[in-house]
């Protein structure tokens, strides 16, 4: 990396951590109760006595599960009816079933896969009353999963999660919508559109016609950020200067992707009593974090030099001398786009500033690996933190067994139940990938939508069912995925990833609730230690390459040898 790459990375992380510090108090108070009297009451008007009642694991599971379901409906048929619905200027038609469905269930799962370009496909309406507010509510409800974890871990025998109506009404009221507002507002500043005018046609200097897109966009901009949700006003998302204009922008877009994820951990240490259980979570997460955007901007600063092996006779001011541009703004450049593309995929976010499919093939490796591990690498709102203690409860209970000690964390015992649940909840998703992945490839339909033959049109179809499956949304170019076989497998794989890992942490949470919490012996392990943050770091690798490494050597790793002229 070089010296500017390298002060990006640490200016990032600095003030990443001087934002979330503070914000990790707010939402450690709303996760406890601790609220101003004015907001008690306005939550007591906007929901009545049905906030007051506390709710076991399966109510819970129950409000979660109907909430999304109701609001993927309505997605779903305001999607179909666009054509004749207001704000419609450019009188784009209704959605054709089977995209429909697909779009409905990207944006309920908080996935925001794109099988179609925005401004060519959704009216105003569709973007600010359809998806917009989806941002917002599937945000909600993987913070309120978290929320009711965090309330299982620190919580004395009590088998209640407390209440997801209030729980998802305090995320969106008290925490995405104040904070969505003034970063719309510093968007708009810097030159993101904010208008409901028709599209513009112009003449370019050469004489041609130009059409270009207007819309509602500053205010979508700022909660697919800040919601990890990642969906784009336009096709070409956040390398488009309507989208995000400036080097600031690009700063606070990248920010705003983790400050809520990095925020959430540091409110469960300081809810468990011990704050450093929260700072050692945020450190392997850094950790991990630090180690993909070094590989991923040293081969992108490397370029292809070896072009030579591909049969071209070029001369060296001909090799990529001054890295890999291709598919990357100027604007923004290698190091800017790299850290972009790390945290995007790190994050359950899959906005881009840059064509994923022209890095180089261990630079795609990389973000296809951190949507595989499951994306707990600071994760998306909620979903980051849910993970990544699935990993945790998976680390205690491996060291518990090499110390032959009975597994405990915060002082709860981890039975067989738990691990079974944990085990399902990791499982899920991966078989998920590899299993679609496969359809994909066996399956005449799914070649039909490769552009690329050989191993990185393997690569376009596993990073597209690890992204969907993920709940990422973001792609690899060459894959025509707007197919009724493609919107259809990829809307299955995105709801079965999204609750088949919600449904397994709300019954865990329920389990650990239930549990008494007693102070650990002598002989158990710490869990905020430098070698607790080592094994974690290593489980959460070691379980992503025992997974899926066979699957990346088909790909991206057989490519890289190619390129090599091996």
């Amino acid at each position: 990396m070089t010296f500017s790459a390298t002060l990006l990375l640490l200016g990032y992380l600095l003030i990443l951590l001087l934002c979330a510090h503070p914000l990790s108090l707010w939402l450690a108070n709303l996760i406890d109760g601790r609220l101003p009297r004015p907001l008690l009451q306005l939550e007591s008007l906007a929901l009545g006595r049905s906030a007051q009642t506390q709710m076991g694991w399966p109510a819970y599971t129950l409000a979660i599960v109907l909430f999304n379901l109701l609001g993927g409906l309505l997605l779903f048929g305001l999607l179909l009816a666009q054509g004749a619905l207001p704000w419609n200027p450019q009188q784009l038609p209704g959605l054709p079933v089977d995209l429909a469905f697909n779009t409905a269930v990207s944006f309920m799962t908080n996935t925001n896969w794109q099988a179609y370009a925005g401004e060519n496909t959704l009216s105003y309406f569709s973007q600010m009353a359809g998806l917009t507010v989806q941002n917002f509510l599937s945000a909600a409800t993987g913070g309120a999963v978290a929320w009711a974890l965090i309330r299982a871990l620190i919580q004395h025998n009590s088998a209640q999660l407390g209440n997801a109506w209030r729980d998802l009404f305090r995320l969106t009221v008290y925490v995405l919508l104040p904070l969505s507002l003034p970063l719309a507002l510093v968007l708009v500043q810097q030159g993101t559109l904010q208008n409901l005018l028709p599209y513009l046609s112009l003449t370019t200097l050469e004489g041609h016609a130009q059409t270009l897109a207007m819309g509602p966009v500053a205010s979508q901009e700022a909660i697919k950020m800040l919601g990890t949700n990642g969906g784009g006003f336009f096709n070409a998302n956040s390398a488009h200067p309507f989208e995000n204009p400036t080097a600031l922008t690009n700063f606070l877009q990248m920010l705003a992707i983790f400050l809520l994820p990095a925020a959430l951990v540091l409110a469960f240490g300081r809810l468990s009593g011990d704050k450093r259980q929260g700072w050692a979570i945020l450190l392997a997460m850094t950790l991990l974090l630090v180690l993909a955007v070094v590989v991923v901007t040293h081969v992108e600063q490397l370029g292809t030099p070896q072009l030579q092996h591909l049969g071209l006779d070029l001369a060296p001011s001909d090799l990529q001398a001054g890295g890999n541009m291709e598919g990357k703004e100027s604007r923004f450049g290698i190091a800017a786009s790299s850290l972009f593309t790390v945290i995007t995929t790190a994050a359950s976010c899959g906005a881009v500033n840059a064509m994923h499919d022209s890095l180089t093939p261990l630079g795609g490796m990389v973000p296809m690996l951190l949507m595989q591990l499951g994306e707990v690498v600071f994760g998306g709102v909620g979903a980051g933190f849910y993970g990544i203690m699935l990993f945790v409860v998976l680390t205690v209970f491996i060291a518990g067994l090499m110390i032959g000690r009975t597994p405990e964390y915060l002082g709860k015992k981890i039975d067989s139940r738990d691990m079974k649940l944990v085990a399902l909840a990791l499982l899920i998703p991966s078989a998920l990938v590899l299993i679609g992945t496969a359809l994909a490839v066996l399956l005449p339909a799914g070649r039909a939508g490769l552009f690329n033959p050989g191993p990185h049109g393997f690569s376009e179809l596993l990073y597209a069912l690890s992204s969907a499956v993920n709940n990422n949304g973001s792609a690899f170019a060459g894959l025509s995925a707007n197919s009724l076989f493609y919107n259809l497998l990829l809307g299955i794989g995105m709801l079965a990833g999204r609750f088949g890992v919600i449904l397994p942490v709300l019954a865990l949470a329920g389990a650990l609730a239930g549990k008494k919490r007693q102070l650990g012996g002598d002989g158990a392990l710490p869990t905020h230690g430098a070698l607790f943050i080592l094994l974690l770091t290593g489980t959460v690798l070691l379980v992503g390459a025992l997974t899926f490494i066979p699957a990346l050597a088909l790909g991206p790793i057989v490519e890289h040898l190619m390129m090599l002229g091996h």
